[in-house]
């Protein structure tokens, strides 16, 4: 997975759980994939406010932060669950493609009747917005914040 310096942030689709950090924001999603590890929503619902915050705000850039990011997972869900969290084989890190627009995420926009989007669009967004609508597209129970997101970012 190639990494790029993402600003911390999140996004207006995630403000109905963001102030109470109830589920994991794109931010910190980001940043589990370029450590390879899966938190469950389990886990991270054991966490404290100030801890699910750290992992919002914590550098996971450089080769060195991404390994310092996942030891510092590892220890909290350690921590709270006795058992390190699974590590991901394999991350189709489909946002970095510019030259193709991801299929779930053509299909995803379809489903929600959006508007088709072009190259153009998908290659002047941020990382971290084509990262939320490839997780959006591929995501079952969040799909519905897929026309919200694509809305926010200047889609429709």
């Amino acid at each position: 997975m190639k990494t790029f310096d993402i600003t911390i942030q999140y996004f207006r689709f995630e403000n109905d759980f963001v102030n109470n950090l109830r589920c994991i924001p794109m931010i910190v999603r980001y940043k589990l994939d370029a450590s390879r590890i899966k938190l469950q929503l389990a886990d991270w619902a054991k966490l404290t406010i100030n801890e699910k915050a750290q992992l919002a705000n914590l550098a996971c850039h450089t080769p060195k932060e991404i390994e310092a990011y996942g030891h510092y997972v590892n220890a909290l869900v350690w921590k709270y669950t006795g058992q390190y969290p699974p590590i991901l084989k394999q991350i189709s890190d489909s946002w970095n493609e510019t030259q193709k627009i991801p299929q779930e995420v053509t299909q995803k926009a379809n489903e929600y009747a959006c508007p088709q989007l072009t190259t153009e669009q998908w290659q002047k967004l941020e990382t971290l917005q084509r990262f939320a609508l490839v997780k959006l597209g591929r995501s079952g129970h969040e799909g519905r914040n897929f026309p919200m997101a694509f809305s926010e970012f200047g889609l429709m």
